[in-house]
């Protein structure tokens, strides 16, 4: 990618202070084993043990921050409901962000630049994607979403959000194909695969297997030169969403600045990354 990096501190540290503050964020489909949607979703039997898993791989990437020296934890619980973390296993000296603000940075909210790093836990593949039998964008409404002709996933779009604030995503977890992405996007970033999709099945870590590997990879992540993980801040987005329903295609067309482009796609065009997260808060 193309385009001005942002001004990152030095390794370990914020411009030479004291403080190491790392920002997790975590989601679900991209935990060790989940396979199908019930284990995802609040309301299925199945789900009880995957939160669990969830909030097992958040303890490791914390154990690895602290590790590397971290000396202020923020967890975000960005799946769904953002209230599925078990709030009695995590340790006493971490803030929680639950539910949603409605903030256009999402799966980030409150990351601002006071922080060194973002860490993503459980995150997966892009809409449209075959790595994953989870895999969508936001929302299950958007078939694809591309940003600058790349499709575009949770992760890229959230680490956008970070780098507007100069802070790098050090470390991601999740499925293989989404590793294959940020390999492409920026090889610095540390990655872990727990698993992989082969249609509606997985082949996965098993769940001691992952909390290991990510808490070893979040610790050596955070110890590199974090300047490295910083991505770029394009001068100009053009943003499209092409919907698996015509209909919202022709309702978000509406959305300010926005216009339909055919085959159930809207394309939108701003300087400002802002305006892209601002437009995916209302039209995914």
């Amino acid at each position: 990618m193309a385009g001005k990096l942002p001004s990152v501190g030095r390794p370990g540290r914020k411009n030479g202070t004291e403080t190491f503050k790392v920002y997790i964020s975590v989601d679900i489909e991209g935990c060790a084993g989940i396979t199908h949607w019930d284990e995802a979703e609040k309301t299925h039997a199945d789900y009880t043990e995957f939160r669990d898993i969830m909030t097992q791989e958040a303890l490791a990437a914390v154990e690895g921050a602290k590790a590397a020296g971290a000396t202020e934890i923020w967890i975000k619980d960005a799946h769904s409901s953002g209230r599925n973390l078990l709030l009695d296993r995590l340790p006493a000296d971490v803030k929680i962000i639950r539910s949603w603000a409605g903030h256009p940075f999402c799966m980030v909210q409150e990351l601002d630049d006071s922080f060194d790093a973002v860490v993503m836990i459980g995150y997966h593949a892009s809409a449209g994607s075959e790595a994953n039998s989870l895999a969508h964008t936001l929302s299950l409404d958007a078939a694809e979403i591309r940003l600058n002709g790349r499709v575009a996933s949770e992760f890229l779009i959230h680490a956008l959000a970070a780098a507007s604030v100069g802070v790098p995503v050090a470390f991601v977890s999740g499925d293989a194909g989404l590793m294959i992405e940020i390999a492409q996007i920026n090889p610095a970033i540390h990655r872990c695969s727990v698993k992989e999709g082969a249609g509606q099945s997985t082949v996965s870590m098993s769940p001691a297997g992952a909390r290991a590997a990510i808490q070893d990879g979040v610790k050596a992540a955070l110890g590199q030169d974090l300047a490295a993980c910083a991505l770029p801040i394009e001068p100009r987005y053009i943003l499209e969403i092409t919907y698996s329903n015509p209909n919202l295609a022709a309702r978000h067309q509406h959305y300010p600045g926005a216009w339909h482009i055919g085959n159930k796609t809207i394309r939108f065009e701003t300087d400002h990354y802002f305006d892209v997260l601002r437009m995916l808060n209302y039209v995914t």
